[in-house]
């Protein structure tokens, strides 16, 4: 059921000729237009350590906890819905999602904690923390923020539901486009369609050529979308489809810095 989303109508104009969005609330009030990502424009992704962006690079999405990159569009990257395993400790415990058993439910491929965002109360206290994140993005001088794990809902053995998400994420959102920031939907296709009862203005998708969802986010979000991939072959798939319309980037999964053994950048 639908719950604290539906109290907040956020629609979202978008401006061809200008390259930014209006977002209007339901009492008439306008704040100024968020900077949108330019369409189809070299992209970077460096959420695991900031580097100066090679040549070409006009989108850079680095983590809250980075600076932005001079002069190109910077995206503010925060983990919204789960708890670093770093930061776990820091939450109140009631605020971790729980099993009927009380035991903390965990992306056991990344040993995060879920955030429970079950109920409007609970909602409003994560978000109390996750803006201020967003609070310190605006003030560093990001474009956007991208806050990951909005899928968290679907590893939460059924204890959260797509509308809590969505309705966690409209307060996010309300809250980035009143800090003059824009606000990306991180991977999630299946929520893709309602992207505006969200206040979602772009997308961020890993390995939408690999799993062939690049088309549902660029129907959604009019090819404002920025992609990675982390096989050859997803990077194929993607260029072959949507290199003429996309932001196209491959990456090692761990995001590492030039001269990390492991380090992956391509973009053909």
């Amino acid at each position: 059921m639908f719950r604290a989303a539906s109290l907040v109508v956020l629609a979202v104009t978008v401006s061809v000729l200008t390259g930014c969005a209006t977002t209007a609330k339901d009492d008439g009030a306008q704040p100024p237009p968020v900077r949108l990502p330019p369409r189809h424009a070299g992209f970077d992704y460096q959420i695991g350590g900031a580097y100066p962006p090679p040549s070409g690079v006009r989108v850079v999405s680095r983590d809250r906890s980075d600076s932005p990159a001079p002069g190109l569009y910077n995206i503010c990257y925060v983990n919204a819905f789960q708890a670093q395993p770093a930061e776990r400790a820091s939450w109140p415990r009631d605020l971790l999602l729980r099993d009927q058993h009380g035991k903390v439910v965990m992306d056991k491929d990344w040993h995060e904690a879920l955030l429970d965002i079950g109920t409007p109360a609970k909602r409003k206290r994560v978000a109390r923390r996750v803006d201020g994140w967003i609070d310190d993005c605006a003030r560093k001088g990001f474009d956007a923020v991208e806050p990951d794990n909005y899928d968290s809902y679907t590893r939460s053995d059924g204890l959260l539901s797509a509308s809590d998400a969505i309705a966690f994420i409209a307060l996010l959102s309300r809250h980035a486009h009143d800090r003059h920031l824009a606000i990306a939907q991180k991977n999630t296709s299946e929520l893709a369609g309602r992207r505006h009862r969200a206040g979602l203005d772009f997308a961020v998708a890993e390995e939408c050529g690999q799993y062939d969802e690049c088309g549902v986010y660029a129907k959604a979000f009019g090819d404002r979308v920025v992609d990675i991939e982390y096989t050859s072959d997803g990077l194929r798939k993607a260029l072959a489809g949507w290199g003429k319309r996309l932001s196209i980037v491959r990456r090692d999964r761990d995001v590492t810095t030039p001269g990390a053994s492991g380090y992956v950048r391509a973009v053909r």
